[in-house]
């Protein structure tokens, strides 16, 4: 498990929790307060996060889903205080969208050592009802910090940001980073997401934290987001089945 996570500390009172060993590089994000921690994701769920959240903090940890993708909801069970946005909530209980297998295949897709212990055969997708429903414009406080709750759909229906406006600090999910943006499942929407990427870049962040890949996001990705979609307006291709935009440090598939 210790070789399985990498620690970054980013202030402080603030770390990612990354698992660069898998190809999809998830990150978690633990901001510590003076009452409360929140855990924004929990990963993968093949390894213990709690554990190592333990040895951070001894804070009470309320768990902030970005969306109910179960690369982002692995370690839900570790925790008792968990907070998913409404839109999501049933993704909990019996009806997540994708089915377990295609789920064991994206989890092996590339080759991974995995944690000693760890079947990937046997994996399942955290399943239980949150104790927590999120809406657009929360408000968690965690004594002197505050985070504000973004609806942020498009990649998921309930994709949530939260962005910390004291410190400029946008925890994107997978709404912004360098790598592949899906918004080609089913359950996705390329115009709701074109707008969240133009909410977000009206807050006009100072540092964005992804959810996958590159832990140091430039600032000009987000505005470069924002334009690809935008051409992909113009031309007419927001729309599922368009194929893959190439922008050389990211993707968007639709």
């Amino acid at each position: 498990m210790d070789d399985w996570f990498t620690v970054e500390k980013i202030e402080d009172d603030t770390f990612a929790i990354s698992e660069y060993g898998h190809w999809e590089e998830a990150h978690s994000y633990l901001l510590c307060g003076t009452e409360a921690a929140a855990l924004i994701d929990t990963g993968l769920g093949v390894a213990d996060v709690r554990a190592v959240v333990g040895r951070l903090t001894a804070l009470p940890v309320r768990v902030l889903t970005t969306h109910v993708h179960w690369d982002h909801i692995g370690g839900h069970g570790l925790f008792s205080d968990v907070a998913v946005h409404a839109a999501e909530a049933d993704w909990l209980n019996g009806q997540f969208p994708i089915p377990l297998q295609a789920v064991r295949r994206n989890l092996t897709r590339l080759p991974c050592e995995f944690p000693e212990g760890f079947n990937p055969q046997s994996y399942e997708v955290f399943q239980g009802p949150p104790s927590r429903i999120l809406r657009d414009g929360d408000i968690v406080s965690l004594g002197n910090r505050t985070l504000a709750v973004l609806h942020t759909p498009g990649h998921s229906p309930g994709h949530c940001c939260f962005y910390e406006a004291a410190r400029g600090d946008l925890y994107s999910g997978d709404l912004i980073y360098q790598g592949c943006l899906d918004a080609f499942y089913p359950s996705t929407d390329p115009e709701l997401f074109w707008r969240s990427v133009q909410r977000v870049q009206r807050l006009h962040p100072h540092r964005i934290f992804p959810g996958h890949h590159r832990l140091s996001v430039p600032m000009d990705l987000l505005p470069r987001i924002e334009a690809a979609f935008a051409r992909l307006s113009e031309q007419g291709r927001l729309a599922h089945g368009a194929g893959v935009l190439d922008c050389g440090d990211f993707q968007i598939h639709i």
